[in-house]
């Protein structure tokens, strides 16, 4: 399957699986009271996106969000992403490229795409954080679907 043939994202699609299969995720449920809540929002191209304020609370290095926190930005984006398309899946693989620091207190928009499968239950995702309008951060994953683990 490429993305014309996948189904076309929907919000509604996302919603409903994201509060099924995630009710209590750390990065997207609006539920999980310690959680950071992240709203992914299907956009006009068909990728998901959401805003993550890079709070002081998440720093590694002087001013600076912590990578792991990145990487799980980026993975959560690529999960929504297969949400938005109907597809429950796992990350079984994930390559980041850190492209330049996250600066604290200055948000970033993190976003997800499916990219792909070659044959169900492998889908292939990128993800992107951008600040200030620069991209900072990709990914790119090979996800199972979670019938086929």
């Amino acid at each position: 399957m490429n993305p014309s043939e996948s189904p076309t994202p929907s919000q509604e699609r996302l919603d409903a699986l994201r509060a099924a299969e995630h009710p209590r995720c750390f990065l997207c449920s609006p539920d999980n009271p310690a959680g950071l809540k992240l709203r992914f929002r299907v956009q006009p191209d068909g990728s998901v996106a959401a805003f993550f304020p890079c709070r002081e609370v998440f720093q590694s290095y002087p001013e600076t969000l912590h990578g792991g926190i990145v990487a799980a930005l980026l993975d959560a984006a690529m999960a929504n992403a297969l949400f938005a398309i109907g597809v429950v899946a796992v990350t079984a693989e994930m390559d980041v490229r850190y492209r330049a620091p996250v600066a604290l207190e200055r948000g970033v928009v993190v976003r997800g795409r499916v990219e792909k499968t070659t044959a169900h239950p492998l889908y292939y995702v990128r993800g992107e954080v951008e600040q200030d309008r620069k991209v900072v951060a990709r990914a790119s994953a090979r996800f199972l679907a979670r019938d086929g683990v």
